[in-house]
């Protein structure tokens, strides 16, 4: 069994087809920095472009390499193998010297050491990041389609789906973590970082079925909504919806959806219901997901349900159609990439 697919926001608008990835060089991913190094501290900073490699292949080989534990090497978030992709990694011990002498090769394409601070880098720890894309033998209507779906997903929002590697190769990851929210002896088997990845993925499962449900609003801001601060973060529960609107139309704030653990608050009134018959639908009820969070020790937060396409460029040469635009932290491209294709599984 794999995972729904869930619909689109621009259904209205046929997708262009096409393929993507044909060589990694068609997906290239530019981390962006939450912040820099300080210039002081036991962790050594770098940026690494890679290709076709994994952000966890990269730390398996860093840490072969540069002789340190995996768990000495930082990174904010994790990047697709089947890509070229650049972004800040932190090795705990390690000098420039040391760094210097890393061979390049056909997968680690380019090294800049960048300096020295206090902190490990930690997941989350950057400001987003922009892509550079391109569709391959796209319909011949793309001309006409392309700036319709993309005005939409300006002006609207993208839709903030959880994208389908998050569920892995059969679409199934989650099926573990439902399984292991009325299981305790399962979840004692395995250690925390592996039972939280499974539950995260549950979190992911019934997050993108609470926005599925809201696709059509994911501009509408509703009473007992959670609104989220695009500047900040912040979270504060709607009260008057005919006030907030317009800051929703100017994209200050977005209506949320939950991902359950202990202490995340719950929408009420519609966006509550949506939630509830959610959860119950997937045979679930809010005891037991706040009991899971609770004994695995993870409080869940609230998830914006649309993010801002920034820094928008396209361009159509004949059947190829090339991309570049800016997300923040957590989004994925494939929400993007769908909408215009029309495709059920766009990558992995």
């Amino acid at each position: 069994m794999t995972e729904p697919i869930e619909p689109f926001l621009t259904s209205a608008i046929p997708g262009i087809g096409g393929r993507i990835r044909t060589t990694p060089e068609d997906f290239q991913v530019d981390e962006r920095p939450l912040y820099l190094p300080c210039g002081e501290g036991e962790h050594l900073y770098v940026k690494i472009t890679k290709r076709g490699l994994s952000t966890t292949d990269l730390i398996r080989r860093l840490s072969s390499m540069l002789g340190v534990k995996a768990q000495a090497i930082g990174v904010a978030g994790l990047k697709d193998a089947r890509a070229v992709t650049t972004q800040m990694v932190s090795l705990q011990g390690i000098t420039p010297e040391q760094m210097s002498r890393l061979k390049l090769d056909d997968h680690i394409l380019n090294v800049e050491i960048l300096a020295r601070h206090r902190n490990r880098l930690r997941t989350g720890h950057h400001a987003g990041n922009h892509f550079r894309l391109v569709i391959r033998e796209v319909a011949g209507h793309a001309a006409e389609t392309v700036p319709v779906v993309l005005e939409q997903l300006v002006r609207r929002g993208v839709p903030n789906y959880f994208g389908p590697q998050r569920q892995g190769k059969g679409g199934d990851n989650y099926q573990i973590g439902a399984a292991l929210l009325n299981d305790p002896c399962r979840r004692d088997k395995m250690n925390r970082a592996k039972r939280i990845w499974y539950l995260n993925t549950y979190q992911s499962f019934l997050f993108n079925r609470i926005l599925a449900q809201r696709i059509g609003r994911i501009d509408r801001i509703l009473v007992g909504d959670w609104a989220t601060k695009l500047e900040n973060g912040a979270c504060f529960q709607v009260e008057d919806a005919e006030k907030e609107q317009p800051r929703v139309d100017r994209f200050e704030i977005s209506p949320t959806g939950i991902l359950f653990g202990s202490r995340v608050s719950w929408a009420s009134g519609e966006p509550g219901r949506i939630e509830e018959a959610v959860i119950a639908e997937a045979g679930t009820t809010r005891d037991a997901l706040v009991a899971a969070g609770k004994a695995c020790g993870f409080r869940g937060e609230r998830r914006a349900l649309r993010v801002p396409l920034a820094e928008l460029e396209w361009s159509l040469n004949g059947s190829i159609l090339s991309l570049a635009f800016a997300l923040p932290p957590g989004a994925y491209a494939t929400s993007v990439l769908r909408e215009l294709m029309k495709t059920a599984v766009i990558g992995t």
